[in-house]
């Protein structure tokens, strides 16, 4: 554990401090709605990669009430989002956004880390 590791002393957890990853005011706004018709605040976005789709790796965005050992957590005026991590490394510098277009409803991630992705942006190497 480094000294900048944070432990939450309810459940002895490491946290790390922070990741890299940028969450746009229209995709914070959108999380705090859908978190409202829930009605649960207790509620994290989990933003993860994991081995599979097309091109490797395919992201994963769900909600999580759960905290895990070596998450790195950043709260966004109240939307707080959590990255497991094994999947820190691959998203430092993403950025989530949220559109809301004719063509298109839906998150949005733009990660720099990215080689190629798909043609369905859900997947990249």
């Amino acid at each position: 554990m480094t000294d900048s590791a944070l432990i939450d002393t309810a459940s002895d957890i490491t946290v790390a401090p922070a990741h890299g990853i940028g969450l746009s005011e229209k995709a914070a706004a959108k999380i705090r709605s859908l978190c409202e018709q829930e009605a649960r605040e207790d509620l994290r976005l989990r933003v993860a990669v994991q081995p599979g789709g097309c091109s490797g790796l395919s992201y994963q965005l769900y909600f999580d009430e759960r905290l895990l050992d070596g998450d790195a957590t950043v709260d966004f005026g109240g939307v707080e989002v959590v990255v497991d991590k094994m999947s820190v490394p691959y998203l430092d510098g993403t950025t989530i956004d949220f559109e809301d277009t004719i063509q298109k409803q839906g998150f949005t991630i733009d990660n720099p880390n990215a080689g190629g992705s798909c043609a369905c942006g859900d997947s990249f190497h």
